[in-house]
């Protein structure tokens, strides 16, 4: 397995409202543009060696606009990357749109059921962590190990992504802090913050 960077793109208005975006196409906010662009500059300062690295995004425009942001910071071209449609965040089928508060008032017993297990939950319509889990699977095992990579993605796919890579279990995943504006490495032994 290569050495992979993990970037979650910058929040977005929906972000900052607590709504669940899922796969609508969200842009990112001025707050966003920012975090991506200090992730950019981090990676430039702390991870020279990055520039040489695949880089891969979600098709979503947040990530899109995160990736071009932060390679723009790091003195690349911001187009010279790819996409991957695995790397999309789940949809949240009825919920999309809505804010925490509005599912609890709308569809408690779907609430409470994602409160009790949110690996293996999915919104009517939606998907679960584990379809995601299922897909992240083959993307990784198609990586080049010797050609590290960073991905720009979202929160819940660098959570399942800690939970296959590095042992965290499925419910720690589920609760892993996934800011926008910090870098997360995977090493081949361990995950840390950079």
């Amino acid at each position: 397995m290569p050495t992979i960077v993990f970037i979650r793109h910058g929040e977005t208005d929906w972000n900052a409202e607590g709504r669940f975006q899922g796969q609508r196409d969200i842009p990112l906010n001025a707050r966003g543009r920012g975090q991506a662009q200090r992730n950019g500059r981090v990676l430039a300062e702390k991870m020279p060696q990055t520039v040489d690295f695949d880089f891969v995004a979600s098709p979503l425009e947040r990530t899109r606009q995160t990736m071009e942001i932060a390679r723009g910071a790091m003195g690349l071209d911001p187009s010279a990357y790819r996409l991957d449609p695995i790397l999309k965040e789940i949809t949240f089928g009825r919920w999309e749109g809505m804010t925490t508060l509005e599912v609890k008032a709308r569809f408690p017993a779907e609430r409470r059921l994602r409160k009790v297990g949110r690996w293996n939950f999915n919104a009517h319509g939606g998907e679960s962590y584990a379809d995601l889990a299922h897909s992240m699977k083959s993307f990784l095992a198609d990586l080049d190990p010797a050609r590290p990579v960073l991905l720009v993605s979202h929160a819940g796919n660098i959570r399942v992504m800690a939970a296959m890579l590095a042992g965290v279990t499925r419910e720690e995943a589920m609760t892993l802090s996934v800011p926008h504006d910090a870098v997360f490495r995977w090493d081949g032994s361990q995950l840390a913050w950079i």
